[in-house]
């Protein structure tokens, strides 16, 4: 009888336990998603925005070496349906404007552009050139009115990791697990909840590759001129369909390892 006693005490001793574990798991991922949300928020409600961006992709070769490529870039962002966004790397130097009406894609190194007729905002802009002509924009979904419906789609589990120091900026570390893909985002501490930094993890890719990207110098501005996000030919460029613009990728076009996008 008393073996009885203390088995019963024992499962209600563990049951307890793991319904704590539970709770505490549970909260701990509504911080997460919570933070996430007030990031949104806060970047939705801005309607004009500059910033500056550093991104890290790893590629795998063949030999299952991971190579890095790196390249920068800058934005600036005049919510609903204007951006004009330029990126340089070792293999690419490419710029995207959009004026609301007309999208355009210029890469430097090829002298030639691409045209799309694309009336509407920056949001169905992304959502376009990703889902239909499959240009990947790591980071793109960061620029969405509402970026939390779109991040939050799919994942499976949000963790709060706790602090962490980017660039000098004191920032609240997340992580998220989609099927496919983990995710970290780096959400600077306080009145400005804009992100630092973004990892995000392929994990049905051999090795696991890693895209990063560091965002610097988020400010919100003022309205720019209304010619910023006019494009303006270069004398001796051409135009041609977006499918056959070369040099706008990360990677090298001569070489075509698994990357971590």
């Amino acid at each position: 009888m008393r073996i009885a006693k203390h088995a019963l005490v024992a499962a209600a001793l563990i049951g307890l336990c793991l319904t704590t574990d539970a709770r505490a798991d549970e909260a701990n991922a509504a911080r997460a998603k919570q933070i996430l949300k007030s990031m949104s928020d806060y970047i939705g409600a801005q309607k004009t925005v500059t910033a500056k961006f550093e991104a890290d992709l790893q590629a795998i070769t063949q030999s299952l070496e991971k190579v890095l490529f790196s390249s920068s870039g800058h934005l600036v962002l005049s919510r609903p349906d204007k951006i004009r966004v330029s990126r340089t790397g070792g293999y690419s130097d490419v710029e995207l404007t959009f004026d609301g009406k007309t999208a355009t894609v210029y890469s430097r190194p090829s002298k030639a552009f691409a045209r799309l007729d694309l009336p509407g905002s920056v949001d169905n802009l992304i959502d376009v050139l990703q889902g239909k002509y499959g240009v990947v924009m790591p980071g793109g979904d960061l620029l969405l009115t509402n970026t939390y419906d779109d991040l939050i789609a799919g994942v499976m589990e949000a963790k709060y990791i706790g602090h962490g120091v980017v660039d000098g900026v004191e920032c609240e570390h997340l992580a998220f697990r989609n099927f496919d893909t983990d995710w970290q985002l780096w959400v600077e501490l306080g009145a400005n909840p804009v992100p630092h930094k973004y990892v995000i993890t392929s994990k049905t890719v051999t090795a696991a590759p890693e895209y990063t990207l560091r965002i610097k110098e988020w400010k919100a501005s003022e309205s720019p001129a209304a010619d910023a996000f006019a494009f303006k030919a270069p004398d001796g460029v051409k135009e041609v369909a977006l499918e056959a613009l070369t040099d706008i990728d990360e990677l090298p076009s001569s070489t075509s390892p698994q990357a971590g996008k």
